[in-house]
């Protein structure tokens, strides 16, 4: 009989233990395991691979969350993923309990964890180096910041930097030349950035989220020269009449563009991507307003991989235009369309009457292909 409980428990071996907790899959069964006694607590806790929390905002009670962060992050030695959400007030000093994980922790997600600096961030990636993931969303981090994870994180594979105002093309710079395994990288919001930082990227890096991004035509040119981006998002009002489409049309291997919002994109932007990324597969040019007849018979006839085509609200898609698209985009799936007053009932029942292959959609979606929730799943 276990000398702390009254229950008697059968006496395995601490390897038979650990494993048959490991083939519990339901979460009642696994806390009811450590529940039995202090041995069967402890294979709890040090079997324990995962670590999410997500927190409400309620200042009252913000000193009891960082207690009971640091309190589980010491409870479970061997974790491999913490990800820890919703808590603006969670100190830099709190991280330094991830220092014990140095050896285990391969994905870390600060969401909205506003008071983390490079201070607590330096903390972590000096010891933890074996990082393949790291969400820094919302998070005071900076150049210096992302100068450290470059130096440590040489598995990087996943950054997520979204809303870090403070970061500039000098930290993407150190990125782009220290994370050479570099897979995916979102950089949305960062308004410091016009994409300078990414000469000489990894041919690794093939998926990037830059909403919002001012990228000039250097930073554009840039982007692709690593030669593997396969999806891109550059969806932003605040888009130019600069924007070079020539520079797009080198990045021949993408599969995935989204350039909503992107209103003062020209139709020799589109004839220029049309004719370099034969690869496409889903492209969203919704709202934007300036491409005209010459865009979109250049996709009609030279987008022929093009499954998902997204028009919504273009003021310059006509009947005619859609002739286009009609008659060319042989692999076309669907095709995102609504609010295009200069295409006519007439025309669109012309093109489903060719199409009737295409699934015609009204629904307006802000975002294409893999969902960025899975990628850091």
């Amino acid at each position: 009989m276990d000398s702390d409980s009254s229950i008697p428990t059968v006496s395995l071996p601490h390897d038979c233990l650990v494993d048959i907790f490991q083939k519990l899959h339901n979460n009642s069964d696994r806390n009811a395991f450590g529940l039995t006694c202090r041995h069967w607590l402890h294979i709890q806790n040090i079997s324990r691979r995962s670590l999410s929390l997500h927190f409400s905002y309620n200042p009252s009670v913000y000193q009891s969350y960082i207690t009971y962060v640091s309190v589980l992050l010491n409870r479970f030695p061997q974790l491999s993923s913490v990800s820890i959400a919703g808590c603006p007030e969670l100190p830099d000093p709190t991280l330094a309990r991830l220092c014990n994980l140095r050896s285990t922790l391969y994905s870390l997600s600060l969401y909205c964890c506003l008071s983390i600096t490079d201070i607590g961030l330096t903390q972590v990636v000096m010891q933890c180096t074996q990082l393949v993931s790291l969400t820094l969303y919302r998070c005071c981090i900076t150049d210096m910041g992302l100068k450290v994870v470059a130096a440590f994180c040489k598995s990087l594979e996943k950054l997520n930097l979204s809303y870090c105002l403070d970061i500039t093309d000098d930290g993407i710079t150190a990125i782009s030349n220290g994370c050479c395994l570099l897979q995916v990288l979102v950089v949305s919001y960062c308004r410091g950035i016009i994409g300078t930082g990414f000469r000489g990227c990894s041919p690794a890096l093939g998926y990037i989220e830059a909403e919002c991004c001012m990228f000039t035509k250097e930073g554009l040119s840039e982007l692709v020269t690593g030669g593997g981006l396969k999806y891109l998002n550059l969806s932003s009002p605040r888009c130019s009449s600069s924007f070079d489409g020539i520079a797009l049309g080198l990045a021949s291997g993408l599969r995935f563009l989204n350039l909503r919002l992107c209103r003062f994109i020209s139709d020799d932007a589109v004839v220029a991507i049309a004719n370099g990324c034969l690869l496409l597969e889903e492209w969203n040019l919704a709202v934007c307003h300036e491409v005209g007849a010459t865009g979109w018979a250049a996709i009609g006839s030279k987008c022929t991989n093009l499954k998902v085509l997204h028009v919504n609200r273009c003021r310059n898609l006509c009947d005619t235009s859609l002739l286009f698209l009609r008659d060319g985009c042989d692999q076309l799936q669907v095709l995102h369309i609504h609010g295009c007053h200069r295409v006519s009932q007439m025309g669109l029942e012309l093109f489903k009457l060719r199409r009737q292959d295409v699934d015609i959609r009204v629904d307006e979606c802000m975002s294409i292909g893999p969902k960025i929730t899975d990628l850091f799943a």
